[in-house]
């Protein structure tokens, strides 16, 4: 049996329009053939977690299974439409703006979380001094470490609004977002390496637990694709994300073009 979802629709928004990766800048952006800056992956990740949580609640930030793939960007202040269908308790979801698909993925509830061990993922801190970005800075088998982050207080509130969450579950319940475990994922390319303008194409996130706003986040991350395809040089990531060095949030698997094929302006 199918059952539909209420579409739930965001005015989108570029968080990173100042950031350090200029596929958010306007200009940038369309030199690589896009119409301008792209809303980064992870926030329309966000955007996607919307629906599950609302079906499932505490349990999906505790132990829920998310699948992401953006196939076409979307653009600061256009709507997008976060569209779901549940059959057989696994919940496609679908992203459409501009009347584009622009990703797919999906989310169900596992009976419980996965296992994980600490010991089988190497902590070790970023690089020292970041360098420009080539093959060996995301070498097959490298483990690579991020900068500890924290949101907190007003950070945490920030990001809430930034990515249009209107579910009172995790102010009223002192959650964080598992949106943030994506931006730390993101943070272990961006910490090792100066990077050019990238573009994160998909991931697959296990929850493990529930993280709490003011948790501090690391990824303990191990290099397991680099390849060309297409003109296009992907990494590809396996990770924990572990709260205060000592708690399991999430296993995610993390797919990124780091150095994409230029096209002529048009």
């Amino acid at each position: 049996m199918t059952s539909r979802l209420e579409t739930y629709r965001v005015e989108a928004y570029n968080t990173a329009k100042l950031s350090e990766n200029k596929m958010h800048d306007d200009t940038v952006a369309k030199r690589f053939g896009f119409s301008g800056g792209l809303v980064p992956g992870v926030d329309v990740m966000a955007y996607m977690i919307h629906l599950p949580v609302r079906k499932w609640g505490r349990a999906f930030l505790e132990r829920g299974l998310i699948e992401a793939r953006f196939v076409k960007p979307v653009y600061d202040g256009e709507i997008a439409d976060v569209k779901g269908e549940e059959r057989d308790g696994v919940l496609a979801i679908e992203v459409e703006s501009r009347g584009q698909l622009c990703a797919t993925g999906s989310a169900s509830l596992p009976a419980s979380a996965p296992s994980l061990s600490l010991a089988d993922y190497s902590a070790i801190p970023a690089v020292a001094e970041r360098k420009p970005v080539n093959e060996a800075s995301y070498q097959l088998g490298k483990w690579l470490g991020t900068v500890p982050r924290i949101w907190a207080g007003a950070a945490a509130t920030e990001y809430l609004t930034d990515v249009r969450e209107r579910d009172p579950i995790y102010a009223s319940e002192g959650l964080g977002h598992p949106g943030l475990l994506q931006r730390v994922m993101n943070k272990v390319l961006v910490d090792n390496a100066i990077l050019g303008p990238w573009i994160h194409v998909g991931s697959r996130m296990q929850l493990l637990s529930a993280g709490k706003a003011g948790d501090e986040i690391t990824a303990r991350a191990k290099v397991t694709g680099n390849y060309e395809k297409k003109g296009h040089r992907f990494v590809e990531l396996d990770a924990l994300v572990v709260a205060n060095g000592t708690t399991p949030l999430a296993h995610c698997q993390h797919i990124a073009i780091y150095q994409p094929r230029e096209q002529a302006a048009a």
